[in-house]
């Protein structure tokens, strides 16, 4: 890692991180200046391949330094980790019925939250700009646990989590912006609605990092809240998203290998 990242304050070095998972959001959104329909499978096989490196990236980059942190405090391992996790998918769940919103692909009668009369292309914005939430705050959360264990294991972790995160981000721009472009909005509407999709990353972020540092005794229950929101967001959007077309076994596969290339990245890197 160069020098200059790694003398950051560690705010300044979420807010970097929450950027890149961003900017490869925008990468993906910006699949619409190329191609207006790309195959059906190679999207539900992204989709997929997200679900992989999300599940894998709240355990090694999160749920495990939480369990560590929380032995290293002397408090009971499992208690810090399983209070988190269950809050963070609380969180999510309560935000899900608060916030009126629509999945990629489902038609305008199956928006969840509150009645709304907020356009179709609205409410799926707003769908993976709740999701991004935790991502961010994943990111923030880990580099400000490395800061205040002075950790270069979490350090590590926490690069690993950034560079899964944004490659799980690429398919989320994609799906936001090819469905609208699909239904006739221009390729500069759709490519600016799946890009800002991913603006709320670097504000939650920089909270996340601020937040840790300054409560730093419940630094396994940050870690492990946004665990359980990221694996809330892989269960209820993007393995349901990716199953819809019925190419359940090259999902599935697709999964897997998400799975292993973000343990392979998080183990070596740490």
């Amino acid at each position: 890692m160069v020098d200059w990242f790694t003398n950051l304050n560690p705010t300044l070095q979420a807010l970097a991180g929450g950027i890149f998972t961003w900017g490869v959001t925008a990468l993906g959104a910006a699949m619409v200046f190329l191609r207006r329909d790309p195959p059906a499978a190679f999207l539900d096989a992204m989709l997929g391949f997200a679900a992989g490196v999300m599940l894998a990236a709240s355990f090694w980059s999160l749920l495990q330094p939480a369990i560590e942190l929380a032995a290293a405090q002397g408090a009971p391992p499992w208690l810090p980790a399983t209070a988190g996790i269950l809050g963070g998918a609380a969180f999510l769940r309560v935000a899900d019925r608060l916030l009126p919103h629509l999945h990629p692909g489902l038609p305008l009668s199956a928006a969840e939250g509150p009645p709304t009369v907020w356009r179709q292309s609205t409410l799926l914005v707003l769908a993976i700009t709740l999701h991004n939430i935790p991502e961010g705050l994943a990111v923030g959360v880990a580099f400000g646990a490395a800061a205040a264990t002075e950790s270069v294991g979490l350090f590590s972790a926490a690069v690993a989590l950034t560079i899964g995160i944004g490659l799980q981000n690429f398919p989320e721009g994609v799906a936001v912006a090819l469905p609208l472009r699909r239904a006739g909005v221009s390729p500069v509407r759709s490519f600016k609605a799946g890009q800002l999709s991913a603006a709320v990353e670097p504000v939650a972020a920089v909270l996340g990092a601020w937040a840790v540092q300054v409560i730093a005794p419940l630094l396994p229950y940050a870690l492990a809240f946004a665990a359980g929101a990221m694996i809330y967001v892989v269960v209820e959007e993007l393995i349901p998203e990716s199953q819809r077309g019925g190419r359940t076994d090259m999902v599935t596969v697709a999964t897997i290998v998400g799975f292993a290339v973000m343990m392979v990245l998080d183990v070596a890197l740490g």
